[in-house]
């Protein structure tokens, strides 16, 4: 009997010893993580540029800038000559938003033709410094640049950082009674 008795002793201390670690472990580890920065990602990255030294919007050389609500993020296109597959593809990018889609004002910039439902176009009063036909760019709802992106990016990077910034900064809880 004692026997059984000291077998039962082990047995309940390492399941003690087995339930600290359990707890304690993750702690340790995570410690480690932070303390030697093992393991850490160093970030994520934004497929676009970083646009902090651009004039906010109603800065540019455009004339009559306008954004459906006034919470908009606003995605501005530099339309060259012919955009018709550019604005287009902006447009299914739009849509592709879905729930957040009422969010985002779309920006026609120069160009001719008819624009697409949902979008707002400017002329160039003069040429900016900055100006790159069949870029695009992202502005907070401030009027700040916040990514610049080259003509030949993919529309799902675009589609993630979007996502990602509108993830990132909720819509105010208040604002859609205040569209009301």
């Amino acid at each position: 009997m004692p026997h059984d008795a000291a077998v039962s002793s082990v047995s309940s201390r390492l399941k003690l010893l087995a339930l600290f670690a359990v707890f304690l472990l993750p702690m340790a580890v995570a410690w480690g993580m932070v303390e030697w920065r093992l393991g850490i990602p160093e970030g994520r990255i934004a497929h676009g540029q970083l646009t902090p030294d651009l004039p906010a919007l109603e800065d540019w050389p455009l004339a009559e800038v306008a954004k459906q609500g006034e919470d908009d993020w606003v995605l501005a296109f530099d339309c060259p000559a012919d955009c018709d597959a550019q604005a287009d593809r902006w447009w299914r990018l739009h849509r592709a938003l879905g729930r957040d889609a009422h969010r985002i004002s779309r920006l026609r910039l120069g160009g001719s033709g008819e624009v697409l439902p949902g979008a707002a176009a400017a002329a160039w009063t003069e040429a900016a410094a900055w100006r790159s036909p069949g870029r695009l760019w992202v502005f907070d709802p401030d009027g700040r640049a916040v990514l610049a992106y080259a003509p030949d990016v993919e529309t799902a990077q675009v589609l993630e950082d979007l996502e990602l910034l509108l993830e990132r900064n909720p819509e105010s809880p208040m604002a859609r009674l205040h569209a009301e």
